[in-house]
């Protein structure tokens, strides 16, 4: 699958799941124990925003802190619909042509990150459904996808602390597989 593809389609998977989440369930905690419901939409939102400055070629201190707060508003689920509009419609434009994106660590490479966005997306919304009582099976194809990029940076986000721990055990599909290398008990409930 190309990687604008699978961009658009886990970003796809991230807002169903935001749209589907009610209304009362907002501040409910998630997998990640750093992030309510609410802060990890606004997380993923954030980086959607940063898109299309950093697609565009801007720098980390180009852009500052103009993505700092709260990007939600009052209606979460269209604030995440817009900014993954426009990230979306910058990676199905920009990437073609190829080039380099300036992120926190240096000079990387657009695909590399369209990557990193794209696993983002998806992983959060595996977080989002669970925390949420939603949907938390995820697209045969995706997760085949993104496990064959993140095999061989396993180790380097570890090391970097961008994920915790593998999550050991005996996993029988690969959505679980994935989870666990994330980071994640696939069997994670708000009551764990």
């Amino acid at each position: 699958m190309d990687v604008i593809g699978l961009h658009g389609r886990c970003v796809a998977e991230f807002v169903a799941r935001v749209a589907a989440v009610p209304a009362e369930q907002w501040d409910v905690p998630t997998p990640c124990s750093d992030w309510n419901a609410r802060e990890l939409v606004n997380h993923v939102v954030g980086e959607d925003r940063w898109t299309v400055p950093l697609l565009e070629g801007a720098t980390v201190a180009d852009v500052g802190s103009e993505f700092d707060g709260d990007l939600l508003g009052h209606d979460p689920a269209a604030s995440t619909r817009r900014a993954a509009d426009e990230a979306v419609a910058m990676v199905a434009e920009v990437l073609p042509a190829g080039g380099r994106v300036h992120l926190s660590y240096g000079d990387e490479d657009m695909a590399e990150y369209v990557h990193q966005l794209a696993a983002d997306h998806l992983i959060h919304a595996w977080d989002l459904a669970a925390a949420t009582g939603g949907e938390t099976a995820l697209d045969a194809e995706l997760v085949a996808a993104v496990a064959e990029w993140f095999g061989e940076r396993e180790a380097l986000y570890r090391s970097a602390g961008v994920i915790g721990p593998r999550v050991e055990g005996a996993f029988d599909e690969p959505r679980a597989t994935l989870l666990a290398a994330f980071g994640r008990d696939p069997g994670w409930t708000p009551s764990t």
